[in-house]
């Protein structure tokens, strides 16, 4: 018994499709998404080391790199049927974390248990790191689904998926890094023309109350 089959399991994140059951025009795997969450949350790290907040660098690289690793048990599951019911979501939750605890036992050496223990549970904890993780992940929400938006896919799910992604982003709104995401970089990814664009941002400005002239 090695680390051959945590390895392995990388693989099988390439090839779990985010958002399973909807027409895209871009597929994105669950391996890419971890690694630009993983990228998303440096730059954030970057903003809030910038305005004096202390933090780990490991443990936030720790866990936006493994923050989606379970996924390659019960793969992908559509947000509103993960979310249909507090029962429901409990038993998901208790399904990954029962096959995540075999796993380790079974598959990962007995001196390294305790880390990777840790570093399979869920990361988006009340810590700076787990909050900035949090971010990053609906940040890269924010990206996938507006990307789609751009290019008229009929979906309505991706407007949805936007808008909550920005509802979440903001209830961190007491971290220096989202302050800057929203004056500083999402007026900037909105700029792009795509059709229907007048009506997605008057949603947007009514939802939010953003000023986006």
């Amino acid at each position: 018994m090695g680390l051959n089959e945590y390895i392995l399991g990388l693989t099988n994140l390439e090839k779990i499709q985010r958002a399973p059951g909807y027409f895209k025009f871009t597929e994105h795997s669950v391996a890419a998404h971890s690694f630009r969450v993983t990228a998303i949350a440096q730059v954030l790290g970057d903003i809030e080391e910038m305005n004096n907040v202390l933090f780990s660098w490991r443990l936030l690289y720790e866990k936006a790199l493994n923050h989606d690793y379970t996924e390659r048990f019960i793969g992908d599951i559509k947000t509103p049927v993960k979310y249909a019911s507090k029962e429901m979501r409990s038993m998901l939750e208790q399904v990954e974390e029962g096959m995540t605890d075999a796993f380790i036992k079974e598959e990962i050496p007995a001196e390294f248990q305790t880390i990777y223990r840790k570093r399979l549970s869920d990361g988006k904890d009340e810590t700076v790191e787990g909050e900035i993780l949090a971010i990053a992940d609906k940040v890269d929400l924010l990206y996938e689904s507006f990307e789609e938006i751009v290019k008229s896919n009929p979906e309505q799910v991706y407007h949805e998926m936007f808008f909550e992604a920005v509802q979440t982003i903001q209830t961190f709104s007491h971290r220096p890094s989202v302050r800057y995401f929203f004056d500083n970089i999402f007026p900037e990814m909105l700029k792009p023309d795509f059709y229907g664009k007048a009506r997605f941002l008057a949603e947007l400005k009514q939802r939010f109350q953003f000023d986006l002239e």
